[in-house]
């Protein structure tokens, strides 16, 4: 079984060739890697949230929607 040999200029061309890919991408979709960005700091921050949730006290719904009616 003799497979291809991949050699170390081969390897270093195609590192250089994907990192060149990835700076493309990035260069011509910056609004969707923002987006996706964005996303995902809302997720850590709901994920936050919900852990802080679960380490607090009960509150009465009522409570909650005074709170929401309330001005500011």
């Amino acid at each position: 079984m003799g497979g291809a040999m991949i050699t170390t200029n081969d390897n270093t061309a195609l590192k250089e060739a994907f990192k060149d890919a990835i700076r493309e991408v990035v260069l011509e979709n910056k609004e969707l890697l923002h987006d996706i960005l964005l996303e995902v700091m809302e997720d850590m921050a709901m994920i936050h949230a919900i852990e802080e949730g679960q380490q607090s006290l009960p509150v009465e719904r009522e409570a909650i929607f005074e709170l929401l009616d309330s001005p500011q």
